[in-house]
């Protein structure tokens, strides 16, 4: 009875030993051989996102913004102008097409107030007009040829010198004019006259006008013929003002 009362009580200290030691075991970290282990704190990538800038000083956009605004580098990145449209060099839709032969008609020279004194010709005024329908240019200074026996296939050129503004293109409207001026070494003396170089003047009922691009056109003054002396002429560029 002795043996068996003392077993009962070992058997009762060896349960309670046992018991203790799994309620150890349930409450004790296990690292990685399994239990549960401490909380761990919340890492940069479990944390929510917090909505960021990315314009600023730059001008740029926020998230969920306009993309309108600068780009990083600083250029517009919401499209481009075209600035209302093109230009076209600034001609403003002037025409730039050389008048023809067929394009023009060339006046008769008018003696100008404004010459060398003398008994000749002096100084002649020309005219040339746009008889076509539509605008185009005269530029440049006229040729002039003395017409021998009025004919322009029989004529003797001038020796030309250029005078005033230079030339510049100059468009004719329908119907507009352009002017010349054609200052003559002059005539002295009464009936035949004489030349001051000692050459002897010469007499010319028509004169041959060439206009740059549009052809020769033969004419005679409106009054008289023409007179000079040594074959020269100095002469203005085409201008849209008359001279006088």
């Amino acid at each position: 009875m002795q043996y068996t009362a003392g077993t009962g009580r070992t058997a009762a200290a060896l349960a309670t030993v046992l018991a203790a030691a799994a309620l150890m075991t349930g409450c004790t970290p296990t690292g990685d051989g399994g239990g549960a282990a401490a909380p761990s704190a919340p890492t940069a990538s479990s944390r929510p996102a917090e909505p960021t800038a990315t314009g600023g000083d730059k001008g740029g956009t926020t998230s969920g913004g306009s993309t309108g605004g600068a780009s990083p580098s600083g250029s517009p990145t919401g499209g481009t102008s075209s600035g209302g449209g093109s230009s076209s060099g600034g001609s403003g839709g002037v025409t730039k097409k050389p008048c023809t032969v067929d394009d023009i008609k060339v006046s008769e020279g008018h003696q100008a107030d404004v010459r060398p004194s003398g008994t000749g010709t002096g100084a002649a005024i020309v005219s040339v007009t746009n008889t076509s329908k539509s605008p185009c240019k005269v530029y440049g200074y006229p040729t002039v040829a003395a017409a021998g026996n009025g004919s322009p296939e029989k004529n003797k050129p001038l020796a030309t010198t250029h005078t005033g503004p230079d030339a510049a293109d100059l468009v004719l409207a329908p119907g507009a004019r352009a002017w010349t001026k054609l200052t003559f070494v002059q005539v002295q003396g009464e009936a035949d006259g004489y030349c001051a170089s000692g050459a002897t003047p010469g007499s010319y009922p028509t004169v041959v006008i060439g206009v740059l691009g549009a052809g020769k056109h033969q004419i005679a003054m409106d009054d008289g013929v023409f007179a000079f002396c040594d074959d020269k002429v100095t002469v203005t560029a085409w201008s849209s003002a008359k001279p006088s």
